[in-house]
């Protein structure tokens, strides 16, 4: 397959490379970053034949490559807080897709103790930190950043990002052109072998994973360019080379997602011979490496490469260099809301195994959200397991094995032999076998909540109301004398409430008077999730009825939502159409989702779903996620309907 260098866009990197006059004369690397959007480790030197990655495979017999790299989140912007900060975004308050979160003042970007130890940061140019940037973050960050632009007296740590291969290089006719200009396509019946058995075998199917290697070879000639700017320049025996994937495949049960599809990405590190001495015998380059990273790592690294040890309040490992910390057992992994739905999934990783906690089990993988629905490959799963039940579907499209992500519940618990099911499509959480182990990732899922103090179990309306009182997100479970215990006492109450057995429901009543919102929150919808078992006594109904009147907006929420299930639907519409007409933002979003599952119980309710679903200048993107789920959930409805006074 042909691999042209863009003309162009060469001239343009040989002139940047001659007119730099960086070189790294001193103690310290000059360090460059080179990231890409959405893809996980499909390409050539990964094991992929039928990848085109000629130049990343040429980089990698120079390099180490590392075999278990993997994201906190299986989506860009809570990974790129986590990498940026080192610390995971469930512990600062970024964990919810387009947020804006508000960090302590000791969490800043890494790149602050770069500019102390005499680095020249670029940036170009993507942030997307889902908080406001420090103005000293970077020396540069704009599409004309570069390390040209470097002072002769320093070292340069700069980074370019590649958005090519973002998942709308796949959906979006004119991108994905404009980005495979110039490249040879994949055959779509060559690459088909490697489908996911997720997807339906279709020829639409095909070529959307046809289309993700087209844009990966694409990204391949981008990395290029770059090296040849480095080799222009004579830098290349001065700089360390760090590529990276941001995240997993931009298509279904990958992006946003929690599995290997979504969380392994390719992590190839080169460092020229100048620089060996800085990480020892064991950098051989033309090797793999096992060693588990999280990329939260990678700011501690780059710190440890130029000298500096890892800050104290970091969560991250370094990983390379003479600050380097003892290997990682264990990768851990957070989902929180995609855009305007919430799904609270968190993940653990050892060597072999992956183990997932759903924290809300009752929802399905695919909910219905705006962005992923348009992609061609989600339509092909919807109308394929449509046409199944049907019995129109003709054909092997893997119907059985895409139904299973349609069902209406996931299970509480999952857990994968990943090296004998690489896809994880055989959940062995129930096999006796594999008790100790489900024990045991279960465990560290269990001590990571509480020692990262995870805010991601607090509801996000309710998280807003706590950080104006303690300043940041990461201080709500962090201060006082019992915050450990508070933690795991929120914890409990989620881990409990996730579940069906009626058991149960005694404790979470208890919990209904919790002095802590949160708690109070869990135990209304643990009782909401047992709502057919028929056990709830006429107490725990008067005090789901007092919970309407709560001071948390996320609460009143939740108590509306288990009444529901108590033939006290009245009030409780009553109370999710008090909240879209006067609620906070993202109060009006989780009542807008609960109504959209209540289906055609939600009837009574539909003057106050049209009435708000108008777009608002207040909000934050003008409240456009409360819109989306309004306007699907009342296009599902239809017929006559009675009305909520």
């Amino acid at each position: 397959m042909r691999i042209p260098v863009n003309p162009a866009r060469a001239m343009l990197f040989l002139a940047v490379a001659i007119s730099t006059s960086a070189e790294s004369t001193g103690s310290q690397p000059n360090i460059l970053w080179l990231s890409c959007e959405d893809i996980s480790a499909h390409l050539g030197c990964y094991g992929y034949p039928n990848a085109t990655t000629p130049v990343l495979d040429a980089l990698a017999k120079e390099s180490v490559v590392y075999d278990h790299a993997y994201t906190t989140a299986g989506v860009c912007a809570p990974c790129r807080s986590a990498i940026i900060t080192g610390m995971y975004q469930t512990s600062i308050g970024s964990h919810h897709m387009r947020c804006k979160a508000m960090p302590p003042k000791q969490v800043k970007p890494f790149t602050f103790w770069l500019n102390n130890a005499g680095y020249y940061r670029t940036n170009n140019s993507k942030q997307d930190y889902q908080f406001d940037t420090p103005r000293e973050t970077w020396n540069e960050s704009s599409s004309r950043a570069h390390w040209r632009n470097c002072p002769a007296d320093k070292p340069f740590f700069s980074v370019f990002n590649y958005t090519g291969c973002h998942e709308s290089g796949i959906a979006s006719e004119s991108k994905y052109e404009k980005v495979v200009n110039g490249v040879d396509k994949h055959n779509r019946d060559a690459v088909a072998h490697s489908l996911p058995p997720y997807y339906p075998d279709t020829p639409v199917a095909r070529d959307d994973w046809g289309r993700y290697y087209d844009v990966i070879t694409a990204m391949d000639r981008w990395v290029g360019e770059h090296l040849a700017a480095l080799d222009e320049a004579g830098l290349t025996d001065d700089t360390i080379v760090v590529y990276w994937s941001d995240h997993g495949v931009g298509l279904p049960r990958a992006k946003r997602w929690l599995y290997e599809s979504g969380t392994h990405v390719p992590l190839i590190i080169r460092i020229p011979q100048k620089w060996r001495k800085l990480v020892g015998a064991e950098f051989v380059p033309g090797t793999r490496s096992d060693r588990m990273i999280s990329m939260i790592d990678l700011g501690p690294t780059m710190l440890s490469l130029a000298g500096v040890a890892t800050p104290d309040h970091m969560q991250g490992r370094a990983f390379l260099g003479p600050h380097a910390a003892q290997p990682r057992s264990y990768i851990f992994g957070a989902r929180d809301r995609m855009d305007e739905r919430y799904d609270i999934i968190r993940m653990v990783r050892d060597k072999r195994y992956r183990y997932v906690r759903n924290y809300e089990p009752y929802k399905t993988w695919y909910q219905y959200m705006n962005t992923p629905e348009k992609g061609r490959t989600m339509m092909e799963i919807r109308n394929s397991v449509t046409a199944a039940a049907a019995g129109s579907l003709t054909g092997d499209r893997n119907v059985k094995t895409v139904a299973q992500f349609l069902q209406p519940r996931k299970p509480l618990e999952e857990l994968y032999d990943v090296d004998n099911d690489p896809h994880e499509m055989n959940n062995l959480a129930a096999d006796p076998r594999l008790a100790g182990k489900l024990q045991e990732l279960r465990q560290q899922h269990l001590k990571w909540v509480v020692d990262t103090r995870d805010v991601g179990l607090i509801p996000e309306a309710e998280l807003h109301r706590l950080r104006a009182g303690a300043g940041s997100e990461w201080a709500i479970l962090n201060t006082g004398d019992n915050a450990a215990l508070r933690m795991e006492t929120i914890r409990d109450a989620a881990v409990l409430a996730g579940g069906t057995d009626a058991a149960d429901l005694p404790q979470l009543a208890e919990w209904l008077g919790h002095d802590d919102a949160t708690v109070r929150y869990w135990a209304a919808t643990g009782i909401g999730n047992r709502r057919d078992s028929g056990n709830s006594s006429g107490s725990t109904t008067d005090a789901l009825i007092t919970l309407l009147q709560d001071e948390s907006e996320n609460v009143r929420i939740a108590a509306a939502r288990a009444l529901m299930g108590l033939d006290q639907s009245k009030p409780a519409l009553q109370t999710l159409a008090q909240v879209l007409d006067h609620g906070t933002q993202w109060a009006r979003v989780h009542a807008a989702i609960v109504l959209d599952e209540l289906e055609d119980a939600a009837r009574p309710a539909i003057p106050a779903m049209k009435r708000n679903k108008a777009y608002r200048d207040d909000f934050v993107a003008r409240g456009k996620y409360a819109v989306r789920i309004l306007n699907k959930a009342l296009n599902d409805l239809e017929g006559t309907h009675n009305t909520v006074p």
